[in-house]
């Protein structure tokens, strides 16, 4: 299964924030750690501020932090929001949809991904020591946007 960029990106931010608990970070700061667009970011933030996954502050002095916990949020839980159900095919106008026993294999793959993905939180995979110098602000020259 290979998951979108926006669900990458989604996962990124999450991550940068928990790194920084309870601090509010800008989405420029965010982009310019994973050296990523602002412009794809800022739709990502929004979207998992309606999600219940961000507090996002507007105004001067404003940017977003995590809404809950970074232990209280699971990888999966934040996969099934950004991937839209996210099936591995299109089985629902296949003619052989009936009959087929790929659709009920593709069915217990997709729950077994799911269930690997739970068990892991953002605190987990963003509570690495290489990961903390690794989102280092970045010098003004090597923080080039893609």
């Amino acid at each position: 299964m290979k998951l979108t960029r926006y669900t990458d990106y989604a996962l990124r931010v999450l991550m940068h924030l928990a790194e920084r608990p309870g601090r509010l970070a800008s989405i420029a700061e965010i982009a310019g750690a994973y050296r990523i667009s602002q412009n794809h970011l800022m739709k990502v933030v929004q979207d998992l501020g309606r999600a219940g996954f961000l507090d996002n502050v507007r105004g001067r002095g404003g940017g977003v932090r995590l809404a809950r916990p970074a232990d209280a949020i699971t990888v999966g839980e934040v996969v099934r929001v950004t991937e839209d159900d996210c099936p591995l095919v299109d089985c629902a106008n296949c003619a052989l949809a009936p009959g087929c026993g790929l659709t009920g294999a593709l069915a217990e793959a997709r729950r077994a991904f799911f269930a690997v993905l739970d068990r892991y939180t953002i605190a987990q995979v963003a509570k690495r020591p290489e990961l903390a110098s690794l989102l280092a602000p970045l010098p003004a020259e090597a923080g080039t946007q893609v």
